[in-house]
């Protein structure tokens, strides 16, 4: 590893499996992590290049690699380019599609990879946060689980060929590699939509720390089917409670807490579409309206515009 001028330039590489797990377990700070063999021969390798606001990272890796990411306090955005890569467990597990981007989860994930090639980009929450602060955003987080179109892809590939060029170039100044930090923060916020709801001050105070905990989870899995009971269980009290608690300090009950989050990624994803190939009632199954005319109708009632308005204003 050779770091100059706070960059960070890191280039490892073998075929010892018990140095490779504690390579990149030792980088990303991973919970119980398991390494084997697939085949019988093994080599990998770990580059990163960057400073403190942002890295790029590849990883090759010619073995089976599972365990469990913390929540970390950076953004990070990875895709494979070949191999087997799946973030998460159960109903909820992304089964990752080489060369399309990928955000980590917010919270702690496990995963699989096995004889895979990824690259990643890193980039400090602050430096996110403060680009979103321009934008007059109060950045949370993001949804992770949004689907990208392809126009965002390109855009986003274009942007890490830059990033790429300059970052690897040990000739460019401090103050163009600071712009490249800024420029992938910027292509962040252009890539995935920030979840960005305030939740009210009630819910922050300690007290209503379980209610919140369920807040936070409809949020972060808003595309999953998701019950009530399933919400009370996780909160430890019984449904009455919960749909007692949800409506004193939300206004509403649970489910229909869970359908407004949903109309709202809805609105979100239509105002990020391309009018042409988009079609609404596909977005609409996608996130559990079945029923079209019911949509529409609990849409126009949220938001004050039909769907295919919201559409054709994107």
């Amino acid at each position: 590893m050779n770091e100059h001028n706070d960059r960070i330039r890191v280039d490892e590489r073998g075929t010892d499996l018990a140095a490779a797990k504690q390579t990149l377990a030792t980088a990303y700070d991973g919970i119980e992590w398991d390494a084997g063999t697939t085949g019988d021969a093994f080599a990998y390798r770990y580059a990163a290049a960057g400073d403190a606001t942002m890295t790029l990272r590849a990883v090759h890796f010619g073995g089976r690699l599972t365990g469990e990411m913390p929540a970390g306090g950076d953004f990070v955005v990875q895709w494979i380019t070949s191999g087997v890569g799946v973030l998460g467990d159960g109903d909820s597990a992304i089964h990752l599609v080489p060369g399309r981007p990928q955000m980590w989860p917010n919270e702690a994930f496990r995963f699989r990879f096995e004889d895979y090639d990824q690259r990643l980009v890193q980039v400090n929450r602050a430096a996110v946060e403060g680009v979103a602060a321009e934008r007059g955003l109060t950045l949370r987080r993001f949804d992770h689980t949004a689907r990208i179109d392809d126009t965002a892809i390109r855009q986003w590939r274009q942007t890490v060929q830059l990033i790429s060029a300059t970052t690897m170039d040990r000739q460019a100044s401090p103050l163009l590699q600071a712009e490249m930090g800024r420029l992938a923060a910027v292509s962040l916020l252009e890539l995935y939509p920030p979840a960005t709801a305030d939740l009210p001050p009630e819910l922050l105070l300690p007290q209503h720390r379980r209610i919140r905990q369920v807040v936070e989870y409809v949020h972060e899995h808003a595309h999953l089917p998701i019950t009530s009971t399933e919400l009370a269980a996780m909160a430890h009290l019984s449904l009455r409670a919960l749909q007692a608690a949800f409506q004193r300090l939300l206004g509403m009950s649970p489910n229909s807490y869970i359908r407004a989050v949903r109309l709202d990624r809805i609105r979100t994803e239509l105002l990020a579409s391309d009018p042409a190939t988009t079609n609404v009632a596909d977005v609409a199954r996608y996130w559990g309206f079945a029923h079209a005319g019911r949509f529409s109708g609990a849409y126009a009632e949220r938001h004050g515009e039909y769907p295919s308005e919201t559409l054709r204003r994107s």
